[in-house]
């Protein structure tokens, strides 16, 4: 093996295989003999130990991607994370992030495991996703993987990223009608810009109401009105929650003439929200 010849042009086609640097591909020939097959594993072996190796690191920055169906009856958000803003920006990071979606919105994984174990094209190679994770680990340097995975399915799903990929919202409507897409993405970005809790005050789970309800208990005490009173006002103030804090109560920030429930109406009768996702980068 020591009188092996390894070529610049060996190591450059590693390279372009691979996506590894040059200095390890060149070990990686070397290692293996000039065994290109050999030398793609011994790259792997070596990302994977990168991957172990980094699994303490903070992996807060990343994309978010927001995809749906060809029908237009499923949407899938998915977080891939990294560990710097410069490799979140990187072209082929996206890329990797928007293959992810691909065959999620595909496939229809269940969860982020079963994610993980679909297959996908890497280059010249088909491993499973939470392989190819290890893989670009290994090349970039960086804790890489998916964190979040949401999906919405209704008559009609629209998708809209917001931020340079730094948010992401999946609306389900309850009917594919003349306008919807535009509608949609109208109502998404309400959500973007809003957070609403829940569609309406029926989606608001018990915790957060109670904690909303004695909140406003307390405020009301503080202002010195009487016990009598409190549930009362308390209530009065809810009601002012929901307006604020559920999509279809919330004035329609484009025309605060209306809520977002009046909004739909107007584009068709009876039009609604059915689901709603929304996934902001690291929250």
């Amino acid at each position: 093996m020591s009188t092996l010849q390894i070529t610049a042009a060996d190591v450059n086609k590693l390279r372009q295989q691979t996506g590894a640097g040059m200095m390890d591909c060149k070990k990686a020939l070397t290692e293996t003999n000039g065994d290109f097959e050999a030398a793609i594993d011994y790259l792997r072996k070596k990302g994977a130990k990168v991957a172990a190796s980094r699994q303490d690191r903070e992996s807060n920055e990343g994309v978010v991607i927001a995809r749906t169906s060809a029908d237009g009856k499923r949407g899938v958000i998915v977080e891939l994370n990294c560990e710097t803003d410069f490799v979140a920006k990187n072209a082929e990071f996206i890329a990797f992030a928007n293959a992810i979606a691909n065959e999620a919105v595909e496939n229809k994984p269940a969860s982020i495991d079963e994610l993980n174990n679909l297959g996908i094209d890497v280059e010249s190679s088909r491993m499973t996703i939470g392989e190819a994770t290890i893989d670009k680990t290994g090349k970039i340097g960086e804790k890489i993987g998916v964190s979040k995975y949401e999906v919405v399915e209704g008559e009609k799903v629209i998708a809209y990223i917001h931020g340079n990929f730094r948010l992401a919202v999946l609306v389900g409507l309850s009917a594919n009608v003349a306008g919807a897409d535009e509608a949609g993405k109208d109502v998404a970005m309400q959500i973007a810009a809003m957070n609403p809790v829940a569609i309406d005050k029926d989606g608001v789970d018990a915790t957060t109401l109670q904690r909303e309800l004695e909140i406003a208990k307390e405020q009301t005490r503080a202002e010195g009105k009487p016990e009598e009173m409190v549930e009362k006002i308390a209530a009065g103030r809810l009601n002012k929650f929901y307006k604020d804090s559920t999509l279809l109560n919330q004035e329609f920030v484009k025309d605060p003439s209306k809520n977002v429930a009046q909004f739909l109406s107007s584009i068709d009768k009876g039009l609604t929200v059915t689901a709603f996702k929304r996934v902001a980068l690291g929250a």
